[in-house]
């Protein structure tokens, strides 16, 4: 499978639905994208956890460090259900 990656400012994404993927694992964050400061770390909340992209579990407010981030992605149109490896990195 091929995927275009664009690249896009996340300031301009506050307020929206977006998918962090981890460095490691199969770990993806879902979730409203709060605030992201100079280092990149961010804030997301109503933030539910995928490994492997199936759910498991809601977790609410969470800090995501920076070092931590492989990539961001808009959630719009995303399906996280199970299929596929990676999500859709268009806009």
């Amino acid at each position: 499978q091929s995927w275009k990656a664009n690249s896009w400012n996340p300031l301009c994404r506050i307020n929206e639905d977006v998918i962090i993927r981890l460095k490691w694992g199969q770990t993806e964050y879902k979730g409203r994208l709060i605030s992201v400061d100079s280092y990149m770390n961010v804030q997301l909340s109503n933030t539910e956890e995928y490994i492997d992209r199936k759910h498991t579990g809601t977790l609410g407010q969470v800090l995501i460090r920076c070092n931590n981030i492989l990539w961001i992605s808009a959630a719009k149109g995303v399906e996280m259900n199970g299929e596929g490896s990676d999500a859709n990195m268009e806009d």
